[in-house]
Formats: C-alpha cells, sequence, structure tokens
C-alpha cells in the first residue's frame, strides 16, 4: 500500500495548493473592483487632456513646447516601462515585455540609442537581464500608488527630452479591455502623437478645421501651456499606472481561478488512481486468502 499513501499525500498537497488559489482568486476579486473603479474614475479626464494636448499640438501658438516639437532625426528614444511588482497573473508581464523586447530589436536594428525607466519589479529585472541601458526606476507602489512617487523617475525622461538628449519618449503598458482581455500596447508620449487608440480600440485623432486655428490664452501662451502640458505627462502616466493594476488584478484573478479549477481536475484524477489502486490491493489480498483457503 505504499504506492496508495503516496497518493494520498500528493491529494492532500493539491487540495492544501487549491485552498491557497481560491484564497488568491477572492483576494484579487476584491482589489479588482477597486482598482476598475480608479481606472475607470479617471479615464474620460486622461482621454480628454489627450486630446486637448493633441489640438495644442497642431495649433498656431507664438509658443512651442518643447513636448510640442517633433525632431527631424530620431538618433535616441526614452522608453517607460510599466509591469507589476508580483507575479501569479498569467501572461500580462510576457505579453508587454515581449512587445517591449520587439520594439527594442527594431530600434537598435536602426541604431537608435535606448534608455529606460523602468516602473515595477519584473520589468526592472527583465531590462537589467537585457543589458539595457536603465536611467530611472520605481518598485513596490502597492495597490494604491501616489503620483508622488512615480513623477520623479518619468521626469527623469522628461528632462532628457526638453534638453535635446532624447528625440521620443515611449510609454509601454498594458491596457484594461475586459476582465478576460487585456492589451499591451504602446504609446508615444513626447512629442505629442497626432492620433492614439483608446483602450475600447477606437481611434482618436486631433480635430483641427481647415486652415489655421488657435486657443484664447489667458494670462499668456507659455503660463498657460507649461502648466496644462505638465498635467497631461502626470494624468497620462497616472492612468497608466491605474490601467496596469486593474489589468493585474483581472489576470491574476482569471489565472487563480484557472489554478483551482486545475487542482480540482488533479485530485479527481487522483482520487480515481487511489480507488482503482486499493481496490486492486483488496483483490489481490481476498486471491490470496482465498488460494490459502483452497490449499488447506
Amino acid at each position: 500500500m505504499a504506492g496508495s499513501k503516496e497518493i494520498r499525500n500528493k491529494i492532500k498537497s493539491v487540495q492544501s495548493t487549491r485552498k491557497i488559489t481560491k484564497a488568491m482568486e477572492m483576494v484579487a476579486a476584491s482589489k479588482m473592483k477597486k482598482a476598475q473603479d480608479r481606472m475607470r474614475a479617471s479615464r474620460p479626464y486622461v482621454l480628454r487632456a489627450l486630446q486637448i494636448a493633441m489640438h495644442v499640438a497642431k495649433a498656431n501658438t507664438e509658443y512651442r513646447h518643447p513636448l510640442l516639437v517633433r525632431r527631424e532625426a530620431v538618433k535616441r528614444v526614452g522608453a517607460i516601462v510599466i509591469t507589476t511588482d508580483k507575479g501569479l497573473c498569467g501572461g500580462l508581464n510576457t505579453n508587454i515585455l515581449r512587445l517591449v523586447l520587439q520594439q527594442h530589436k527594431e530600434w537598435r536594428g536602426k541604431g537608435i540609442e535606448v534608455d529606460y525607466v523602468a516602473v515595477g519589479s519584473k520589468g526592472l529585472g527583465f531590462l537589467g537581464r537585457l543589458n539595457a541601458n536603465i536611467v530611472s526606476s520605481v518598485v513596490q507602489l502597492g495597490d494604491r500608488p501616489h503620483l508622488e512617487k512615480l513623477v520623479g523617475p518619468v521626469k527623469v525622461l522628461l528632462d532628457k527630452f526638453v534638453e535635446g538628449t532624447v528625440d521620443e519618449v515611449h510609454v509601454f503598458s498594458t491596457f484594461f479591455v475586459t476582465t478576460m482581455k487585456q492589451e499591451a500596447r504602446q504609446l508615444r508620449m513626447a512629442p505629442i502623437p497626432e492620433t492614439f487608440l483608446t483602450p475600447g480600440g477606437e481611434e482618436r485623432t486631433a480635430q483641427a478645421q481647415a486652415g489655421t486655428w488657435d486657443y484664447i490664452y489667458e494670462p499668456d501662451a507659455k503660463t498657460l501651456l507649461d502648466g496644462v502640458l505638465r498635467r497631461y505627462v502626470e494624468a497620462l502616466i497616472f492612468q497608466m499606472l491605474n490601467e496596469n493594476m486593474a489589468s493585474e488584478q483581472s489576470a491574476r484573478m482569471v489565472a487563480m481561478r484557472a489554478a483551482s479549477d486545475n487542482a480540482v481536475t488533479i485530485i479527481d484524477e487522483l482520487q480515481l488512481i487511489y480507488n482503482k489502486s486499493r481496490q486492486a490491493a483488496i483483490t489481490k489480498e481476498l486471491a490470496e486468502i482465498v488460494g490459502g483457503a483452497a490449499a488447506v
């Protein structure tokens, strides 16, 4: 019955694992609701801020903010990679890091240097293994991140862009679509893009009228644009992080539910094997008893 004992131990082990995955699924479901509420509450504001920034980029202003100026030749780019701090969330990090690697190879193939800012320990570890040039990083932001912790590392790249040492700044993050679907995407943050995809896949463009047009600025264009575009950058980065956290909790809940279901399947299979093993042992014992009685 040594085999039966091993199977019983295996069943107990899988049952213990299932309790853990079930608990993690419930925790992720609770956190997912809060993360989705934060993400949905800020999404309209961010989309509007991005569209205003795109309109300003097409307007004729006497003051051209550095974020509005496109460089003719791109020799160096900056990339902000947003990943999670923890694992057990399916292919969430794998998909975004695959996109980063693909774009990294494309840039390097064109002779373009890349500076990275890593948000999240998974991305930081990946970029370290890639021997990428990491200029700044931030990890352990928690379930309710604060913008103050995020602005510092991101500002490192933006300062490089304003100084002219970096020609473009891109953001890699996961967009929340539904609980079952999250998409890894890349968005150019600076200079201001001409078009972008909403999380739902809808393409938005700056709806400039025919001819030339402009805003009326009060008190003046420089003061207003400096403030508006700073808010645009802060809002965009913070929303990207909210999207990634909502995606993380959703992916973790789905992954833990799948793990729990797989554990039930394994337990049923092991239980069947145990029953067959036990039945075979009983049959063998009965045969030995009957054989012994016949010999007597």
